[in-house]
């Protein structure tokens, strides 16, 4: 077994089981591309089992803080079986489910989805790329599905010296050779809602937002919200929840045409009138100037950008970017009328979010009522020993 020996006071983090050792805590060792290593302190003490990573700034990360573990296919069978676990434990009401979450679940670099028979997955890191025939075939064990789709081609690969991968990682054998479509419908909400897990976001669709979902529709029953702006819909989830709520128009705005005709589609999919359904594909900034200037008004509006701010490196301009969207919002928002607004950067944590949001309400010149702090799904957990894995934030607000 290789060893990895951190530089004197660097194995705090680890010791707080923190499973990240960067690339300046290394004093000596090396070894392949996701080999497995004994990681130690300046004085010999054992601090964890970890997979190295030669090319990435994350030089390590820890599989298990047990001496007397063993990384082996056993090891991967028990982690993944104890994360499919509590996902039933959930009881989570759709056939989209999130079953591994990297590093929450001890598995860092691998995020597996379920969409109904199907299993999505990414390989981001190399360690789980090194274990990935292994994993595959823990994941069908574990969940009974056949179809393992695999995603990996997320740029963090790239900082891992990893190529990007796509394509089916198991599929039965059929008679006639032929291939199980990548198209999938769900069920969400008591909704319906498709996905290619080969060309959507991600592993197909955002599934973290499942219970915001919920929610919106909810309140925008409550709040009788009847015009409705969703920028950066994608598929159009939170369309359709506006009309599940009650809304009589609803406007989604995303730069991917593709994105915003399965948006429509789902509109219609769910029994509402298409004509009530509008779609903008363009940038969104350029969207809410154009409709101020216009002088349009909305009920109800969701912010839902992609991530402006990969890292804290980033924050200072991601920061002026939310700033911004936001502060439009505000000023497009009738009184009385609802703002969803998220991040999903790393980068920004929920109080600097809660800042910014309120910097842009105090720039627009509106207050509002901060009626709840959302976050992700429960099948989308963060541990207390790893707060970076609580990436989405978000705030409901209702303008006075």
């Amino acid at each position: 077994m290789k060893i990895i020996t951190l530089r004197e006071g660097k194995e705090r983090s680890l010791l707080r089981r923190h499973p990240w050792v960067f690339q300046g805590s290394v004093a000596k060792g090396g070894a392949d591309s996701g080999e497995t290593v004994r990681v130690q302190a300046y004085d010999g003490r054992f601090l964890a089992w970890a997979a190295f990573s030669p090319s990435s700034q994350i030089r390590v990360r820890a599989w298990s803080f047990d001496e007397a573990e063993r990384i082996d296919a056993a090891f991967f069978e028990r982690q993944i079986r104890q994360a499919v676990a509590l996902r039933a434990r959930l009881a989570i009401d759709s056939d989209g489910i999130r079953l591994i979450h990297g590093e929450a679940d001890g598995l860092p670099g691998l995020i597996v989805d379920q969409y109904g028979d199907l299993l999505s997955a990414q390989f981001l890191s190399t360690g789980t790329e090194r274990w990935k025939a292994t994993i595959a075939d823990a994941l069908l064990a574990a969940t009974g599905c056949a179809y393992l789709y695999e995603r990996s081609d997320a740029n963090v690969r790239k900082l891992e010296g990893l190529e990007s991968v796509t394509g089916w990682l198991r599929h039965p054998d059929t008679a006639d050779g032929t291939r199980r479509s990548t198209d999938v419908t769900i069920h969400e909400n008591g909704w319906k809602l498709t996905l290619d897990v080969a060309t959507g976001h991600k592993t197909g669709y955002y599934l973290d937002q499942r219970d915001n979902r919920s929610l919106f529709a909810k309140l925008v029953r409550q709040l009788d919200c009847k015009t409705v702006l969703n920028c950066y819909s994608y598929t159009g989830g939170f369309s359709v929840a506006a009309f599940e709520g009650g809304a009589t128009e609803v406007t989604s705005v995303d730069s991917s045409g593709p994105a915003l005709a399965r948006a429509h589609d789902h509109v219609t999919l769910n029994g509402h009138e298409a004509s009530a359904h509008f779609t903008l594909d363009a940038d969104v900034n350029d969207c809410l100037r154009q409709f101020l200037k216009d002088g349009r008004r909305f009920d109800a509006i969701v912010l839902d950008p992609p991530k402006f701010a990969p890292s804290a490196a980033h924050a200072d301009r991601a920061s002026r970017a939310y700033k911004d969207i936001n502060r439009l919002a505000f000023m497009l928002l009738n009184p009385g009328g609802l703002l969803l607004t998220f991040s999903c950067s790393g980068g920004i944590d929920a109080d600097l979010f809660h800042k910014i949001v309120a910097g842009a309400g105090m720039d627009a010149g509106v207050d509002g009522y901060l009626i709840k702090r959302l976050e992700a799904t429960a099948d989308h957990p963060t541990t207390i020993n790893f707060p970076e894995g609580e990436y989405l934030k978000g705030l409901a607000i209702v303008r006075k």
